[in-house]
């Protein structure tokens, strides 16, 4: 396949992945499900982020074991305007703003996350975040739970205006894994001062 096509087909597999996800009515079972595709196409697929010669070996993503508590409930209010800009190497920019804010985290993690819109043809949703393990635990530039235009859509928006929260769902970006990428990283305004032990992590 040529590269288009490639991309093409892993998007698609990613998306049929969250669709199962979303379908599964038992969250830890879709879990599994998650951790072993992954596994699989970090593996085999020719847009694995690992790099060829180590793909044989590699063993999959690490998590932390599921944990329901890091499944939560919240509500959403709008987000202070803001907007930023992020370089994203040889892709050029990425625009995005700030649509909504959680309530219901403070007294957990010690911090709320903004909701950002990635602006563009299409858009999509965009939730990144750090805690207290980045750069010790996991990754120092955060980890995703929410990126819509690559499939990564666990497709909790309610209409009361609240939002399921999956956190073990949470996985790290292509550039923890190669120097071929550059991501936009977490930023400051979505800091939690907890730990949060869910989701992916360093071996």
């Amino acid at each position: 396949m040529s590269e288009a096509e490639q991309l093409w087909n892993w998007r698609q597999k990613i998306a049929n992945l969250y669709y199962e996800i979303r379908s599964n009515p038992d969250p830890e079972a879709a879990w599994r499900i998650w951790c072993d595709t992954r596994k699989t196409l970090f593996r085999t697929h020719p847009l694995s982020p690992i790099e060829p010669a180590d793909r044989q070996a590699f063993a999959g993503p690490v998590t932390f074991p599921y944990d329901p508590a890091l499944r939560l409930t919240v509500r959403m209010a709008p987000a202070h305007p803001a907007r930023m800009t992020v370089s994203t190497g040889a892709d050029g920019e990425v625009s995005m703003r700030a649509f909504a804010r959680t309530q219901g985290l403070q007294t957990k993690f010690g911090g709320e996350l903004t909701l950002y819109w990635i602006e563009g043809y299409g858009g999509g949703v965009f939730l990144p975040f750090t805690d207290a393990t980045s750069g010790k635990e996991t990754y120092g530039g955060g980890r995703y739970l929410f990126d819509t235009i690559k499939g990564a859509d666990l497709g909790n928006v309610r209409t009361d205006g609240t939002l399921l929260l999956d956190f073990n769902f949470s996985y790290f970006p292509s550039c923890a894994y190669s120097s071929r990428y550059v991501c936009p990283l977490s930023p400051s305004a979505n800091a939690l001062k907890s730990a949060l032990r869910a989701g992916e992590r360093h071996r």
